[in-house]
């Protein structure tokens, strides 16, 4: 049997943002059709170890699409000078049930997560956005820069993280990767204010309990993306710009509404209903909903991430490969 190992130095020469966002947009269309098996995530604890072991699996038969994601949780990992959240992805052959593919599972996250943002981007910001407003620097981070510039022409990136320091660097790591292909300034803020004055466009990525911008202070017309928050006492978006958005997509409703609290908490309280989210990203490729009406309009869109996304852009990762002279091949 014949396994591909593609490493993320692989990915990178193989696979654009551009293509990822495309795999995602595929994707987000299959889960709404219907047409996916995704189980819910198995769980493992390893209390020996203080551990966790996730089992993603999926399948997604019209593109062929199998295979199942581990992500582990070590937090204890950073001790030893590795990932705390490392993961892998394993792809299996749909006629025989081989694994065909194992690829490195935390740059796939981090690639099919920025590029959904991306996606949302494209779909439902206005076509004249300039300035971007990113909240967090973390491993996250670049992906989501990467993807906002591969859709819109922005020409200010404004980065905000707790730790002004984190966000200085990081901003001037980013101008020395991203400044020659788009063109772009991106400089750290010093406030939330700050980053939001005159954004276009918002992506919040961070793991925080309490919002990290206030909504009343958001420009008419901005879009924004809320990546980081997956658990119901997260919330990095505001109740108050979930409650007056105009319109609110998500890529999963099953995960909207049984995880962050972005969503969660202000139905808790009283203020906003499921049945006032829009609907999800995969209805409005497919034209079953309508997105942005006007330049005036607030849209959100809320991801927590799903199996399908990692199948169907595994495997598109897995194809290009197959075409590409420098992959690795074990025997078994």
């Amino acid at each position: 049997m014949n396994i591909v190992v593609l490493k993320q130095e692989d990915m990178k020469k193989i696979f654009t943002m551009e293509d990822a966002i495309i795999a995602d947009k595929i994707a987000l269309e299959i889960y709404s059709n219907g047409d996916c098996t995704i189980p819910l995530r198995t769980n493992l604890e390893v209390l020996k170890n203080n551990g966790e072991a996730l089992f993603m699996p999926g399948y997604a038969p019209s593109v062929n699409a199998l295979g199942v994601k581990i992500a582990s949780i070590y937090p204890k990992n950073i001790e030893k000078g590795i990932p705390s959240v490392p993961a892998t992805m394993l792809l299996l052959n749909e006629e025989t049930g081989e694994i065909c593919c194992i690829m490195d599972g935390t740059y796939l996250t981090r690639l099919r997560t920025g590029a959904i943002s991306g996606l949302a981007t494209d779909l439902l910001s206005r076509k004249d956005s300039k300035v971007f407003a990113l909240f967090g620097t973390g491993g996250q981070a670049e992906t989501q820069l990467e993807a906002v510039l591969t859709v819109r022409k922005i020409n200010i990136v404004k980065v905000f993280d707790v730790i002004f320091e984190r966000a200085e660097s990081f901003a001037l790591r980013m101008s020395e990767i991203f400044l020659k292909k788009y063109d772009v300034k991106i400089i750290p803020s010093k406030s939330s204010e700050e980053a939001i004055f005159d954004a276009d466009i918002i992506t919040s990525v961070t793991t925080s309990k309490k919002p990290v911008f206030n909504g009343k202070f958001l420009k008419k017309g901005c879009h924004i993306n809320g990546v980081g928050s997956f658990t119901k006492d997260m919330q990095e978006i505001d109740e108050y710009t979930i409650c007056h958005a105009g319109k609110i997509f998500v890529d999963t409703l099953d995960g909207a509404l049984n995880e962050p609290g972005d969503i969660i908490i202000p139905i808790q309280n009283g203020n906003f209903s499921a049945d006032r989210i829009t609907g999800e990203l995969g209805n409005l490729i497919s034209g079953k909903i309508q997105g942005r009406t006007n330049d005036e309009e607030i849209t959100v869109f809320k991801t927590t991430g799903s199996a399908i996304l990692d199948v169907v852009c595994a495997k598109k990762i897995y194809e290009k490969a197959l075409k590409n002279s420098d992959r690795n091949i074990i025997e078994v």
